[in-house]
C-alpha cells in the first residue's frame, strides 16, 4: 500500500496539505473522499489514485470538467513526484519536497532532465488553465481595475510591533532571495522571444507558490483551527 502526499497550490483550499494518505484514494467535492475540495467545478468523485504494479495511477472518474496533469488533459496517467494535477479551479502537487528533490537528482544522474523541460508557452498554458475564470476584463481601464483586489499591489500592514515587523521582513527577504536566485539561473539569448525552464526551475517556481499558499492559509486561519 503506497502512501502519498498532496499539497493544494491553488483554489479555495490552497495551502492545505494531505500527508501520507494510504492508497487508494479519491478526490472530489463530497464527503467520503480522502481529499474533499471546496470547488463547485469538481465532480462529486472526480479522480481516483491507486497503486498498480508498484506504480501510482491516476484515473479520471468520468468527471464533468476533466483532469489535467502538467497541463495535459488525461483520463489515465502514471503519477511521478512533482506532477501538477489540475481539477476544476484547484491545483495540487504530488509528492513531498524530499521526494521531488530525489526525483530531480535521479533525472540529473541519468541525464534525463532535458527530456522533461517545459518551454515558456507550455508553462503559460498550464498557469492560465489553473487560474479560475472570475470574469475580469484585464483590458479594462486602470481605474476599473483599481477596485479589484488581485490586480492592485496591497499595502504593508501598519502598526506592527518590532518583532512582527522583523518576522514579516524575514519572510519577504526569504522569498525575494529565492526568487532572485531562480531568475539568475535562467539563461536566454539576447533576441530570444521565449525562455525555456528546466524541470529544476519549474519545481522551484512551484515550491515558492506552495510556500506562499501555506502563508496565506495560516494568515487566514484563527489560532488552533484548521
Amino acid at each position: 500500500m503506497a502512501l502519498i502526499t498532496l499539497q493544494v497550490l491553488d483554489g479555495a483550499d490552497r495551502g492545505r496539505r494531505y500527508d501520507l494518505l494510504p492508497t487508494p484514494i479519491t478526490i472530489g467535492r463530497e464527503e467520503g473522499n480522502a481529499v474533499q475540495l471546496n470547488d463547485e467545478r469538481i465532480s462529486r468523485f472526480h479522480i481516483k489514485i491507486q497503486e498498480d504494479q508498484q506504480k501510482l495511477v491516476l484515473t479520471d472518474l468520468e468527471s464533468t470538467n476533466g483532469t489535467r496533469v502538467n497541463g495535459e488533459q488525461v483520463q489515465l496517467r502514471i503519477l511521478r513526484y512533482g506532477d501538477v494535477i489540475s481539477v476544476g479551479r484547484s491545483v495540487l502537487r504530488y509528492g513531498t519536497r524530499k521526494q521531488i528533490a530525489q526525483r530531480l537528482d535521479a533525472l540529473r544522474a541519468a541525464g534525463q532532465v532535458d527530456a522533461e523541460e517545459l518551454d515558456s508557452s507550455a508553462l503559460a498554458k498550464q498557469a492560465a488553465e489553473s487560474i479560475p475564470n472570475i470574469g475580469i476584463d484585464w483590458s479594462a481601464s486602470a481605474s476599473g481595475r483599481s477596485t479589484l483586489h488581485l490586480p492592485v499591489l496591497p499595502d504593508l500592514p501598519e502598526g506592527l510591533g518590532p518583532g512582527q515587523a522583523a518576522q514579516l521582513s524575514e519572510m519577504i527577504e526569504y522569498l525575494h532571495l529565492r526568487t532572485r536566485s531562480l531568475i539568475d539561473s535562467v539563461k536566454f539569448a539576447d533576441e530570444a522571444t521565449t525562455i525555456d525552464f528546466t524541470m529544476d526551475q519549474w519545481q522551484e517556481i512551484l515550491e515558492i507558490q506552495a510556500i506562499l499558499a501555506e502563508y496565506l492559509r495560516k494568515a487566514g486561519t484563527p489560532d488552533g483551527e484548521e
